[in-house]
């Protein structure tokens, strides 16, 4: 049993010594272990009905974005309040003990839920098809929390060799100190997870597309092999967002995002989410107890806002992507373009398969190097020179000056990082306008 239930079973038990059995369905008096095969009903879990009654379901992805939360609107207003509070009260001491025991329960104390961050879970959890969902401080925070609520001492993960930088610093560098093993596979190649299967293989950690070389990986194949094995599998979807890409169609246990991107939308938030089934969210929520990366009030309300213009803001970064990507293909100045979207990317068959749509990045190997890199960026008008993507503000960066500051020369290498590849988030402007900014700076690469 993990430790963070043992402490909340025992104050459960406690109270209940103190007061009388309530006449209340006896479900409300259980806990929940990770090896079970339910759990708890919580706020997650209701049926996305509104005060009218209405499920919205049969609606459009963009609708139910808007409205599935309704319920859980504590006024009358149509913009979402903040619930700001830290603690709240309870009528009676049974009420209490249901709180403080009950995973999900975001009227009880912050850390262990909100109000705000429980409606922005909602939301995503529907657009990826899950049961639950759960807000965290950061992309990373959902990640961590999430693989360490299945991973222990001695157990191994396979992973790919390319990730987001953050993830691929978790598998090389950080879980060996905790004894916990990684094997690290090409994404390309879907039986090289099938190889790498060890006995004490718990996890399959999947991104697709990649940073920075835009791979994809076989999300339907993997996931059957995983479910074979008994193995879980979590999916980093941040770069193709749900409306691009719902990696629960083709298997996936656990989908996590950075809500930092596009989910806020405007550079203006730090946060991420966790999404799976009840089972497995009950069991990121205790380990998220512990880890204690809780997503602030504000920033769960900036990505609920943000949530409801995702939709169009996503379909205007798709288009300039793949302008983008169409009109540095022909560029003389351009050896190769990393992009899905593009037919003669050699994954483009698989990508066409498994998504609606190849989002806003892209990456491209200048023929100058590095230096032609550095020219290029310092003569682009649109875009600023900052990290991050998915925002309405188009963003470029150079790579390898990032990953040479946070990772040795050799593991740079594995990534398969050319000095001037170049990165680029396509924002919401004009198509045109990027274009022409994008070919006059070239004229300095």
């Amino acid at each position: 049993m993990l430790p963070g239930l043992s402490v909340a079973i025992g104050l459960k038990r406690y109270l209940q010594s103190l007061i009388p059995r309530p006449t209340s369905p006896p479900l409300l008096w259980l806990y929940v272990e990770c090896a079970a095969t339910g759990s708890l009903e919580n706020k997650m879990a209701k049926q996305f009905t509104d005060s009218n009654h209405h499920t919205y379901e049969g609606f459009a992805p963009a609708t139910r974005a808007l409205h599935i939360d309704r319920a859980l609107e504590p006024g009358s207003g149509v913009a979402p309040a903040i619930m700001q509070s830290v603690t709240y009260f309870s009528e009676d001491g049974a009420d209490f003990a249901v709180k403080a025991t009950e995973p999900l329960n975001d009227l009880f104390y912050a850390r262990h839920g909100n109000p705000t961050a429980s409606r922005a879970a909602l939301i995503v959890a529907d657009m990826e098809g899950k049961e639950a969902g759960i807000m965290f401080a950061s992309g990373m925070a959902a990640i961590t929390t999430t693989l360490l609520s299945l991973l222990s001492k001695g157990d191994h993960v396979v992973a790919q060799k390319s990730h987001y930088i953050g993830t691929t610093t978790l598998m090389n560098e950080t879980f060996g100190r905790y004894g916990i093993h990684v094997t690290l596979v090409d994404q390309d190649d879907t039986e090289a997870f099938a190889r790498a299967i060890q006995p004490s293989t718990k996890v399959f950690m999947l991104e697709t597309p990649v940073n920075p070389t835009m791979k994809v990986t076989d999300l339907r194949g993997v996931s059957d092999i995983a479910r074979k094995h008994g193995i879980t599998t979590v999916c980093d979807n941040t770069f193709a967002t749900p409306f691009n890409q719902r990696p629960g169609d083709f298997g996936v246990d656990i989908v996590v995002h950075s809500a930092t991107k596009y989910m806020g939308g405007h550079h203006d938030l730090l946060g991420g989410v966790a999404v799976g089934s009840k089972r497995h969210m009950d069991c990121v929520w205790d380990m998220g107890m512990t880890l204690g990366g809780v997503i602030t009030p504000f920033n769960a309300w900036l990505v609920l806002r943000g949530l409801r213009t995702m939709k169009m803001r996503v379909d205007q970064s798709n288009k300039n992507g793949l302008a983008i990507a169409q009109f540095l293909e022909g560029h003389e100045k351009v050896s190769r373009v990393y992009y899905p979207g593009l037919e003669s990317h050699e994954q483009h068959a698989l990508a066409r398969e498994q998504m609606n749509g190849y989002g806003g990045l892209l990456t491209f190997d200048l023929k100058g190097g590095f230096e032609a890199g550095q020219r290029f960026i310092k003569a682009l008008k649109i875009p600023f020179y900052a990290a991050s993507l998915g925002g309405i503000d188009s963003l470029v960066i150079q790579p390898a000056a990032l990953w040479l500051g946070r990772l040795s020369p050799d593991l740079v290498g594995k990534q398969g990082v050319d000095p001037g590849l170049i990165r680029f988030s396509a924002g919401i402007e004009d198509t045109d306008d990027l274009l022409k900014d994008i070919g006059q700076a070239l004229e300095f690469a």
